[in-house]
């Protein structure tokens, strides 16, 4: 190497990449500094510290927040492919441990926690005491965006109906394709790779004794004669919903939006609506109320849930473990898990 570039080199440093990167994402010092808990005036010293050490300006200054020049465009893709480097290095040092231990940032969608990450991540956590996983709940929407930007490791979701707004600023262009990509693990529209975890149906939930709970299955046009009781605006359902009234030409009455599928169900039951569930949420609901499901016959009702990463290749050991612990596989029947929590409330009493 020569003296230039090691001088070039003891001038970048990482911390500045990185906020670099996330002004950059966010186009905008304040909200990039409050992502990172660090003071804006702090970001703006070092970004302003970053375009002398490079001796040409990275970003155009206006009163909306930031922009990219040519030369910023150019660090930009340069940072990312650093960082990332550094990630994947972290992943194979942490290898070295001793022993697995740490912890894993999960976001899911409902109907993942809901129908299947009770049993996946509790036979985890007995496998793997050491390791702690932080799980929270989001739109399928929020979860590509949270992996997309380091605030999880994994992503459950459903992908056919998650659609990301860009975030705010220079976040619109897409993230360079870093390098290990693999036809095994194919990337998202968010630039993220993703691996099959389960597949469900939705089925349409009608009181015991609805006129069309005396249907074998029925096609969701039909169901657009009827007020519908939904989950969030934004969710999987609620958007392939939305997606199949318009190609029908019709209006989706939506009249009552929860955000639970207990209170859903509860809803359903005392008249106010039917509504779609996956069917092994709606297994796993039957105590609530006097319902019956019918299954929906349109193509869109069979949906596949997928894990997401920035890159499987470059997670932590931990994270990896996690991920081969998700490869898809028949999940537990709803009697079986009713058994197993029943046998294990004598025990806990005793313990307690």
């Amino acid at each position: 190497m020569k003296s230039s570039e090691r001088s070039f080199a003891r001038r970048i440093d990482l911390t500045s990449l990185q906020l670099f990167v996330a002004v950059c994402e966010l186009g905008s010092i304040g909200r990039a500094a409050e992502r990172e808990f660090i003071a804006a005036s702090a970001v703006s010293k070092r970004l302003s510290d970053l375009e002398t050490a490079v001796d040409t300006p990275l970003l155009y200054r206006h009163s909306r927040g930031v922009t990219l020049t040519p030369a910023g465009e150019s660090l930009l893709h340069h940072a990312r492919t650093v960082l990332f480097g550094l990630e994947r290095m972290q992943g194979e040092l942490s290898e070295y441990a001793d022993g697995v231990r740490g912890h894993v940032r999960m976001h899911a969608n409902i109907s993942a926690i809901f129908q299947f990450l009770p049993e996946d991540l509790g036979a985890f956590a007995r496998l793997h005491s050491q390791i702690k996983i932080d799980l929270q709940e989001h739109l399928s929407s929020a979860v590509l965006h949270a992996v997309q930007e380091g605030a999880a490791d994994l992503g459950i979701c459903n992908l056919g109906q998650a659609s990301t707004a860009p975030a705010p600023g220079l976040a619109e262009a897409p993230l360079a394709e870093p390098p290990g990509a693999t036809a095994a693990a194919p990337r998202t529209a968010a630039g993220l790779q993703s691996r099959p975890y389960r597949t469900d149906r939705l089925m349409l939930v009608v009181p015991q004794g609805h006129a069309l709970a005396a249907r074998d299955s029925i096609a969701f046009e039909e169901v657009l004669d009827w007020d519908i009781v939904g989950l969030h605006a934004n969710s999987s359902i609620s958007l392939a919903m939305r997606a199949a009234a318009a190609t029908a030409g019709r209006t989706l009455r939506q009249r009552i939006q929860v955000t639970g599928l207990d209170a859903m169900c509860r809803m359903i039951d005392n008249g106010l609506g039917v509504g779609l569930l996956p069917d092994r949420a709606f297994e796993l609901m039957q105590s609530v109320g006097h319902l019956h499901a019918v299954p929906l016959t349109d193509a869109w009702a069979h949906r596949e849930l997928r894990v997401v990463a920035r890159d499987f290749d470059a997670l932590p050991v931990t994270a990896r473990l996690l991920v081969e612990h998700l490869a898809p596989r028949e999940p537990l029947p709803v009697q079986a898990i009713t058994s197993a929590t029943a046998a294990a409330a004598p025990a806990r009493q005793a313990h307690h």
